[in-house]
């Protein structure tokens, strides 16, 4: 019952610490997101924080599984991951959330050193969550979809709407257009 007071206690904290900042992300009572870094930032990252019932007590689920990430190698996210488990280990017991993404932000040059951003034609999908005991990291290569010029998809466009039908009207004759060259034609 304590940890649920504790859980509500931080919850409002990080609410009124936060509030305003674009980087940070509340996705559930328990569940959060903050972006280190800003868009468009080549080290940028996301961490995504989830609350466990046993939490502060327990560890809480940290995990860069976001599609945000996916320009950053499972070694780097692994390397990342692991220092934040060393700083869970440290602060278990109290509230931690807070000081796990200052320490991020405070990190990031350090965390993200050995980043190369991945830029081949393949999208690189990577799983790594850090849970309760154990850490993981696994990736999955996904299939290149085909791409589309910039010509193709404005014709495309042109052509169908949303659901994929002709546009209502596309083929009428403008009957206004059509009586002024007729009147014209018969003086």
């Amino acid at each position: 019952m304590a940890a649920n007071e504790d859980q509500e206690m931080e919850l409002e904290a990080l609410r009124s610490i936060y509030e305003g900042d674009d980087c940070f992300k509340e996705l559930g009572p328990t569940s959060f997101q903050y972006r280190v870094g800003e868009n468009g930032d080549p080290k940028a990252f996301l961490i995504e924080m989830s609350w466990p019932e046993t939490y502060p007590d327990g560890p809480p689920t940290i995990s860069m599984n976001a599609f945000f990430n996916n320009q950053i190698s499972p070694a780097v996210k692994q390397s990342i991951l692991n220092k934040f488990k060393e700083q869970v280990d440290a602060n278990l017991g109290t509230a931690m959330t807070y000081t796990l993404f200052e320490f991020a932000k405070d990190n990031k040059e350090e965390l993200m050193e050995n980043h190369q951003p991945i830029s081949s034609g393949i999208a690189v999908g990577n799983d790594t969550t850090v849970e309760t005991s154990s850490v993981t990291a696994t990736s999955k290569i996904r299939d290149k979809k085909e791409q589309l010029t910039k010509a193709q998809k404005r014709k495309l466009a042109d052509k169908i709407d949303h659901k994929g039908e002709l546009p209502r009207g596309w083929n009428w004759v403008d009957v206004i257009k059509l009586a002024k060259t007729g009147s014209n034609e018969d003086e």
